[in-house]
C-alpha cells in the first residue's frame, strides 16, 4: 500500500494545477492562430482626422492619428481577427496622385501573396477612396477579400462613425464569404462593390452609393449578401499592378452652358494621352466644343465621353456619333473612375476599339 505524505499530496495538486493552467493558455493561443490574419494599411483621411471638440464633425484636421491608436482604440477588432497594422500614407485623399496608387497597389498585391495574410483593410480619406478602390479591383489578382473603408466624420467627434466602418471591415475582410468578390467598400453599414459605388454627399454619414444597390450589408459583424459583381476584375482582370510601372496622363474637362475650349486646347497642349469629357445629360458635347475634341482625336489622343449626372450611363452613338469620331464612351462610369480605367487600360493598349471593349467589360 502507497502512503501519500502532505507535501506529496500538495505537489501533486500544483503539477495539476499547473497542467490546467498551460492548457487552458494552449487552447487560447491555438484559438488565436485559428482567427484569419487581416492587414490594415492605413493611409491617412479623415478615419484618421481629428477635430477641436466633439462638436466638429465637418471642420478637423484629416490625417493625424497613426494605424497604431486606430487599432488600440477597438479592443473589439481582436474578437474577429488577428489585425496588424502598416502605415502607408499619412494624407488626405483629395491629394493622392499616380504614384501613390501604385505604391498602394504594389503593398497589397505583396501582401495577397503571402500565405500568413487572409484579408486586407485600406483605411482611405473619402474623397478619392472610391477611384483606389476601382484602380484595386483593376489590378490586384487575388480572391483574399481587399476592402477599402473611410469615415465622414473624425474619431474626435459625437456620433463619430469610424470605428464602426473599421470595425465592419475588418469582419469583412477576415470572412471567408467575402472571398472573390472583388474590392469592397465597408461605408455605413453596407458592403458595396468598389467599381460601383460612389461619395453622393459630403455631411452625412450615409455618403457613398451605388445607383445598382449595395452587395450586401454588415450587422452586428455578420455578413448579408443580395447580389455579386459581374465585371471583370481582380483575378479575372488582363491588368497586373505587378507589371504596371507608370500611368500615363489622363485628365477630365467638364461640360456646362456657354462652355468654352480652353481646358480642351490646354491639356492637348500638355501631352494628355487621354481626355475624358463629364458631359451634360447623355455625355452630351457642346457644337463648340466638337471641332476641338475631333482635332484632339486626330492628334492621337484618346477621347473618351462620360456623363457629370451620378446616375445612368452614356449610350455609344447617341448625342455623338462615336463610330464617325473614333470616340470612346465610358458606360456608366463616373468621369474620375472613367479616368481609372483609362489610365490603366492604356498600359496595355492604345486602340480605341480595344478600349472600348475595355469599358464594357470593366
Amino acid at each position: 500500500m502507497r502512503i501519500f505524505s502532505a507535501s506529496s499530496s500538495s505537489s501533486i495538486t500544483r503539477r495539476w494545477f499547473a497542467g490546467v493552467v498551460l492548457s487552458a493558455l494552449s487552447t487560447v493561443a491555438l484559438a488565436q492562430a485559428a482567427k484569419p490574419h487581416v492587414v490594415v494599411l492605413a493611409t491617412g483621411g479623415t478615419i484618421a482626422g481629428a477635430g477641436a471638440s466633439a462638436a466638429n464633425s465637418a471642420t478637423y484636421a484629416a490625417a493625424k492619428v497613426p494605424v497604431d491608436k486606430l487599432l488600440a482604440g477597438l479592443p473589439e477588432l481582436a474578437n474577429v481577427a488577428k489585425v496588424s497594422g502598416e502605415q502607408v500614407f499619412q494624407i488626405a485623399s483629395e491629394s493622392f496622385t499616380n504614384e501613390h496608387l501604385l505604391r498602394l497597389g504594389q503593398r497589397v498585391s505583396a501582401l495577397s501573396k503571402q500565405a500568413d495574410v487572409d484579408g486586407i483593410v485600406i483605411t482611405h480619406g473619402t474623397d478619392t477612396l472610391e477611384e483606389t478602390a476601382y484602380f484595386l479591383n483593376l489590378t490586384v489578382r487575388t480572391t483574399k477579400p481587399i476592402v477599402v473603408v473611410g469615415s465622414m466624420r473624425p474619431g474626435t467627434a459625437l456620433s463619430a462613425d469610424g470605428a464602426l466602418n473599421l470595425y465592419d471591415a475588418v469582419t469583412v475582410a477576415a470572412s471567408k464569404d467575402a472571398a472573390g468578390k472583388g474590392v469592397l467598400v465597408t461605408m455605413n453599414d453596407e458592403i458595396q462593390s468598389g467599381r460601383d459605388v460612389h461619395k453622393h454627399i459630403n455631411i452625412k454619414t450615409e455618403a457613398f452609393k451605388s445607383q445598382w444597390g449595395p452587395l450586401g450589408m454588415v450587422v452586428e459583424g455578420k455578413n448579408y449578401w443580395f447580389r455579386a459583381p459581374v465585371k471583370r476584375h481582380t483575378t479575372n482582370s488582363e491588368f497586373n499592378i505587378d507589371d504596371i510601372k507608370a500611368l500615363p496622363a489622363v485628365d477630365i474637362v467638364y461640360g456646362y452652358g456657354n462652355m468654352n475650349t480652353t481646358g480642351i486646347e490646354a491639356y492637348g497642349k500638355a501631352g494628355v494621352k487621354a481626355l475624358i469629357h463629364a458631359g451634360t445629360g447623355n455625355g452630351s458635347v457642346a457644337a463648340q466644343a466638337v471641332e476641338s475634341l475631333k482635332a484632339l482625336r486626330a492628334s492621337g489622343v484618346q477621347i473618351i465621353r462620360s456623363a457629370r449626372v451620378p446616375d445612368g450611363f452614356v449610350l455609344r452613338n447617341a448625342e455623338q456619333p462615336d463610330d464617325k469620331y473614333d470616340w470612346v464612351v465610358a458606360h456608366d462610369l463616373r468621369p474620375q473612375k472613367a479616368r481609372i480605367l483609362a489610365m490603366v487600360a492604356l498600359t496595355k493598349t492604345q486602340d480605341s476599339k480595344e478600349l472600348q471593349r475595355i469599358f464594357w467589360e470593366y
